[in-house]
């Protein structure tokens, strides 16, 4: 009996009871929209570089190595030398290396020299590699391959010149060997997108008439004579490693780390990276708050909306108290309710929720780098919701209880 009064009441007011569940599905979708956004940008965050096992670089803490190794932030504290990196290399536990070379700049954006290598071995995502979109990777001496995000910016396009500046914020151009854009990368949503790559045997090129971090006066060596030199790198920022067995990479680490040549750090991506959330957690902290506060804000504003319902239902509820309807029907009655309101509403705003994401994923991937993943509700969205079903339920016994005290003199006296 009570179901079917509870459906006939519910849909008699229909309208009123279709905006109610419509103004919960909204919450209840911004409170998963929150959640999403907060898992995926920490699954992004930590996503930024996969599958390599050591970053290698000069002493200093494992957040400012990888603060400048894959975020380009920051400044090395030193660079380590060529002959270091080729003792690392020679280690048979090794199975690859990718070596990186920082400290020049262009319009802003970060000049990074490596190799070929980085292409295929740096991996974002998983397993995803960086791969070409326009063009083709560096070739010639003074080709240089543009991050997605320095295109777009810029408007560089395939055959644009362009001139790298030396250091981060300086007023020194190295005008006298000037690039030519041979490829763009696809959109990462990672640091890379806003580098510029080019070889290292092109970093050593364009510091050949520098010393000591400043241009000798009256030196300018032909560009024919440049590319016949021996451009082997002197030294480099750092470089990425991968390992044959997983077994030997704490030992391998230890033994960068005791390195007796020169002093020099290798640091695990991953809890690098865990440590770095840790600083910058705040952001996840701060929408976690904002989830609650939807939450408690949608409880409250269901509470409201029954509270507001009563008024239209005072004669019913004297009628039901004067045909001698029992505390349990009347206060089962409004429980009920606000469980099928708080069910449909939970339905709704799933559905609501991936017709969004849909929707919004590509934009919020392209723009801010942060894959919300489209799946499944998880089992912590379960308990979410059965505790809000619950505590609809709670929320839903001041409004009955009122309803049952005062019905019977409110309803009686009503003034039309």
């Amino acid at each position: 009996m009570l179901l079917k009064l509870s459906f006939s009441s519910l849909y008699a007011r229909l309208v009123t009871v279709g905006m109610t569940i419509l103004a919960i599905s909204v919450s209840l979708m911004l409170y998963m929209s929150v959640e999403k956004l907060r898992t995926s940008a920490y699954t992004s965050f930590t996503d930024t570089i996969s599958q390599t096992d050591l970053i290698v670089g000069a002493r200093a803490s494992s957040v400012q190595l990888l603060l400048y190794s894959v975020f380009r932030i920051g400044n090395a504290t030193n660079n380590i030398t060529w002959e270091s990196y080729l003792d690392l290399v020679s280690k048979e536990e090794v199975d690859w290396t990718v070596p990186i070379s920082l400290g020049d700049s262009h319009k802003g954006f970060r000049v990074m020299g490596t190799n070929k290598e980085f292409f295929s071995r740096y991996k974002y995502r998983g397993s995803q590699s960086v791969s070409i979109d326009k063009g083709y990777l560096f070739e010639d001496l003074y080709d240089v391959v543009l991050g997605a995000g320095v295109a777009e910016k810029l408007g560089y396009k395939i055959g644009t010149s362009l001139v790298v500046s030396h250091g981060l914020q300086s007023f020194s151009d190295h005008d006298d060997q000037p690039f030519r854009v041979s490829g763009i990368l696809k959109k990462t949503g990672t640091p890379v997108d806003n580098t510029v790559i080019v070889s290292l045997a092109a970093i050593e090129a364009i510091h050949v008439d520098w010393s000591t971090g400043a241009k000798i006066p009256g030196q300018l060596t032909p560009i024919d004579e440049i590319r016949e030199m021996d451009l082997t790198p002197k030294n480099i920022t750092a470089a990425l490693v991968g390992v044959k067995s997983k077994l030997t990479i704490f030992q391998l680490q230890r033994w960068i780390n005791e390195y007796p040549e020169e002093a020099m750090t290798a640091i695990l991506p991953g809890a690098a990276l865990q440590e770095l959330w840790r600083v910058v957690g705040v952001i996840e902290n701060l929408l976690l708050g904002i989830s609650v506060v939807v939450i408690f804000t949608t409880l409250v504003g269901m509470a409201a909306i029954m509270f507001s319902s009563l008024s239209e239902r005072r004669r019913e509820m004297a009628i039901w108290r004067a045909m001698g309807a029992s505390p349990f029907t009347v206060i089962g009655l409004l429980m009920l309710e606000a469980i099928f309101i708080s069910i449909l509403s939970i339905t709704f705003s799933v559905v609501l929720l991936f017709c969004v994401l849909n929707l919004l994923q590509p934009w919020i991937d392209y723009n801010y780098g942060i894959l919300v993943n489209i799946e499944m509700l998880a089992i912590k969205d379960m308990y979410v919701f059965a505790v809000f079903i619950i505590a609809s339920i709670t929320v839903s016994l001041l409004p009955a209880i009122r309803a049952y005290w005062f019905s019977i003199n409110d309803g009686m006296t009503i003034k039309l």
